[in-house]
């Protein structure tokens, strides 16, 4: 049961709920933490002036117009803008989750917290959905207390419990040796003695072992609840419509007139029976989870085996006095210059070994995350299952069944499958190394044959897209010698070694994931069963605006410098990486969401040299959602918001301001937000390092995150609220063209 601790909880304080109260998004808050995070709202923002103006009222769960209204909050202050209500940022409770600030300290001749009335217009921001709560004139009396919840905290902390204390000592509370079954109170000997005397009314409490007290006090039946609006008469009824139960009373006050009202003890039933249904599924998800744990660690314990790479046997073959040495210092060029490509080799099996770690390890320290979060809500299910509280239960079982199955979802669709394989995808071609050994020989004892003639790259076939180029060759016309293949050799960019990107039959290679604005070297040999071709021409082709071709010599072979045709990329969202809740259109350049919560979509294309500038448009903006727009490594969470780990660099608006996030660390608020038909402009510079943001051309403060390198992909996290249409292949704005010329 420990891994339920997290349900049992408070966002707001962090200690274990204490009088918890539910909120109509059906999470939980303590009573005191609730009256701590109220702000109190200026006169234009009450219920009635809103139904004045013709302001729609937020209603999450369908609570049949509930005199509680609410709105989509960006997590930041609240009501901005009002004298009486400044804005301030959010703090972080011991949960992690955001938080308003503590509303300031009464003055001295109010009476304490625990006892002052809640000021009219208050507002409640729940601490986990961040949706605002605006309080009718009861205050939080309008919210039903959780009662199931704290029978759970109470077996919870009674199971954890070491011993009994005394619940009448002032400093350091004895163990108890006793309690009163009247009184439900616990004694050590002296307090018995001085305030519970065997004499008078108290000679006729029943006084029970401590062991006997606490299992009395667990069976006793629990307080019958009763109606939030009538607080005399007890729930007697379910209305389906506004899935609560309610009094009599209501029902004769006509409330639920129209409503599909069923008995509470049917409806209890029935919840307790989904809600187990729900756990089956949950159930069979972590039973697989947990396999698929042990399935991930034995992977870990096989990718860290050592790799042990096949000993060669060189072959001695002993020689007159005369040509030994010289055989010698050949042999021995020949194994220098294999143990330095074998080096080599071995530095690129264990950087293959490093990054199998990494992802793997990831992996499972994101499913343990989860799991341990799964387990916890089926245990704190289980026992919200044993209570015996129809009324109570029902209050938090819709929820509650809610939850179990988006988590049961979150584990589907590929959750549960590895990132990476045990195997090494490094199949060492080494059979024209060992043909060309088995080949050495004497020169007078070789026979002549022809090697194939050089081929020639046809240049008028040759192309650029994006990141990526097509090379073509064929054969001199006059050549008569067989080629049995080709060798297609490209360097990394920088002037760097060469690496072969094809061996085969064909004469015509695509090459993908190269870097933007850069200039690559690609060469082309033949070869048979002779030997390899050998060029004595160099062909240079700088692919630019102009396309201009030149020929130089070179000892080895023919060139062909590749530079990018475009200084722009043209590209679109991925539906591959992205999440499950990502909804496509407009041939992936529209993208919108099925889900109230935030979910990550990346560009199909990366970056990790040049200049790239894009813009999305804002098609759709209800109800004041937080996107967020910016870049994102590709093993970035998907179901957060972006910026949120440190996989991102974003920067999330509302109808008003912008800041910059990364790792859950804002910086940098500026005023300017985003409505229904703006522009949201991305600039990713790889050559001075920075990312820089604009909205409707006007730049977001100053350049939003220096120090950027590696591969980003364009990344945008977003919800059902919000849709957006992305636009690539645009030049750089003038903002920033006009800044670099004055540098």
């Amino acid at each position: 049961m420990d891994e339920m601790e997290e349900e049992l909880k408070c966002p707001v304080c962090g200690s274990f709920y204490r009088e918890p109260l539910i909120l109509p998004c059906s999470h939980n808050l303590c009573q005191a933490c609730a009256r701590n995070i109220l702000v109190q709202t200026p006169e234009a923002e009450s219920p009635q002036s809103r139904r004045a103006s013709g302001v729609s009222d937020y209603d999450y769960l369908d609570l049949d117009k509930m005199s509680l209204y609410s709105e989509a909050d960006s997590g930041y202050g609240s009501y901005g803008g009002f004298a009486s209500a400044p804005t301030t940022p959010c703090q972080k409770s011991p949960n992690g989750v955001r938080v308003f600030p503590p509303a300031a300290p009464p003055p001295p001749h109010l009476p304490p917290a625990g006892l002052a009335p809640v000021p009219r217009n208050a507002c409640l921001t729940c601490p986990q959905c961040h949706r605002s709560l605006i309080l009718d004139e009861r205050g939080l009396r309008g919210f039903p207390k959780n009662r199931v919840l704290e029978g759970v905290i109470d077996r919870y902390q009674q199971s954890k419990a070491a011993a009994l204390r005394c619940q009448l000592c002032e400093k350091a509370p004895k163990e108890a040796t006793v309690m009163c079954e009247q009184c439900d109170v616990f004694y050590c000997e002296p307090c018995r003695l001085r305030c519970h005397p065997p004499r008078g009314p108290l000679a006729k409490h029943r006084l029970v072992p401590p062991a006997q007290g606490r299992v009395s006090r667990r069976l006793s039946p629990r307080k019958i609840s009763t109606c939030t609006d009538h607080e005399l008469e007890n729930h007697s009824m379910y209305c389906v419509q506004c899935k609560m139960p309610v009094c009599y009373q209501c029902l004769e006050e006509g409330k639920h007139s129209s409503h599909e009202v069923k008995a509470l003890g049917a409806m209890w039933k029935l919840h307790k029976s989904q809600l187990s249904q729900a756990l089956n599924g949950l159930s069979d998800r972590a039973k697989e989870a947990k396999e698929f744990l042990v399935q991930l660690r034995n992977m870990v314990q096989q990718i860290q085996v050592p790799y042990q790479p096949a000993r060669e046997t060189n072959p001695q073959q002993e020689n007159s006095v005369e040509f030994e040495a010289c055989l010698v210092a050949q042999c021995d060029a020949l194994i220098d210059a294999l143990n330095r490509r074998k080096a080599q080799l071995l530095s690129r099996v264990n950087k293959e070994h490093e990054h199998k770690l990494k992802v793997v390890r990831d992996q499972i320290s994101h499913c343990t995350v989860k799991l341990r979060q799964t387990t916890g809500l089926m245990e704190y299910c289980l026992e919200v299952i044993k209570e015996n509280d129809p009324s109570g239960f029902l209050q938090i079982s819709d929820a509650l069944i809610r939850r179990v199955h988006l988590t049961e979802d979150q584990w589907g669709k590929g959750t549960l499958t590895p990132r990476m394989t045990t195997d090494f995808d490094l199949n060492l071609d080494s059979a024209p190394l060992l043909q060309s050994i088995h080949q050495l020989d004497f020169v007078q004892m070789k026979a002549s044959s022809p090697v194939p003639a050089p081929p020639i790259l046809q240049l008028e076939e040759c192309c650029t897209h994006n990141n990526s180029a097509t090379l073509s060759w064929k054969q001199p016309p006059l050549s008569t010698v067989q080629v049995e293949g080709y060798i297609l050799e490209l360097d990394d960019g920088n002037g760097g070694q060469f690496r072969e990107v094809y061996v085969g039959k064909e004469t015509m290679c695509t090459v993908d994931g190269l870097h933007f604005n850069s200039t690559y070297s690609a060469r082309v040999k033949a070869f048979n069963k002779t030997g390899v071709s050998q060029y004595s021409k160099t062909l240079v082709l700088q692919t630019s605006e102009g396309c201009n071709f030149e020929t130089q010599s070179a000892p080895y072979s023919q060139l062909v410098d590749i530079k990018k045709l475009v200084a722009v990329a043209w590209f679109s969202f991925d539906p591959g990486s992205a999440h499950s809740d990502i909804l496509f259109s407009n041939d992936n350049l529209t993208v919108t969401c099925n889900s109230y919560d935030d979910r990550v979509v990346l560009g199909k294309t990366g970056f990790s040299k040049g200049l790239h500038y894009w813009e999305l448009s804002i098609d759709r903006y209800d109800n004041h959602p937080d996107p967020a727009f910016g870049v994102a490594r590709v093993d970035v969470l998907k179901d957060v918001m972006l910026g949120k780990d440190d996989k991102a660099w974003a920067m999330y608006v509302d109808n008003n301001r912008s800041w910059f996030m990364h790792n859950n660390s804002h910086t940098n608020r500026t005023e300017g937000g985003i409505t229904k038909g703006a522009t949201v402009g991305v600039l990713l510079d790889l050559t001075r390092r920075t990312l820089t943001f604009s909205i409707n051309e006007d730049q977001q403060g100053p350049v939003a995150f220096e120090n950027m390198e590696g591969l980003f992909f364009p990344a945008v996290s977003l919800n059902r609220n919000v849709q957006v249409t992305l636009h690539t292949g645009l030049p750089v704005p003038e903002f920033y063209t006009s800044r670099a010329s004055m540098q």
